[in-house]
């Protein structure tokens, strides 16, 4: 079972960069499906960047040209690097793995934007961004 451990998070003024960083216990054989959620006091967890296992990047339109997901597989360690941070980026940021699956001669991530597509989950990186 993978397990997830993120960190990075904290406290930084509006338009500000923070770089989140989650370290995977293992990968298979191929690199697994990861994504970055986030969660604000009383709203829903929400999908805000996501990775396939050939490096394909995806985003929450919210995010796009600020946040950047990247991985390294050697380090097996996923990242997050978040520049013009705004209040309503505050969140708990959470890491998420999936296996891909063998399809079609190639290994496939699905829903990467949303939680259903992903078995493992980290405990939570806390981002507070004030203005």
């Amino acid at each position: 079972q993978v397990q997830l451990v993120e960190s990075g998070g904290d406290s930084v003024q509006s338009g500000g960069s923070l770089r989140l960083a989650c370290a995977a216990s293992e990968y298979t054989d191929s690199p697994y499906c990861m994504g970055w959620f986030r969660q604000a006091p009383g709203k829903e967890r929400e999908g805000v960047a996501g990775i396939d296992s050939d490096g394909n990047t995806f985003y929450t339109d919210s995010v796009k040209g600020r946040f950047t997901i990247s991985r390294d597989n050697a380090k097996n360690t996923l990242y997050l690097q978040m520049n013009s941070l705004k209040d309503e980026d505050t969140a708990m940021y959470y890491c998420a793995a999936e296996r891909p699956q063998y399809m079609l001669r190639r290994w496939r991530c699905y829903g990467l934007l949303e939680s259903s597509g992903f078995s493992y989950w980290g405990q939570g990186t806390q981002v507070t961004v004030s203005s």
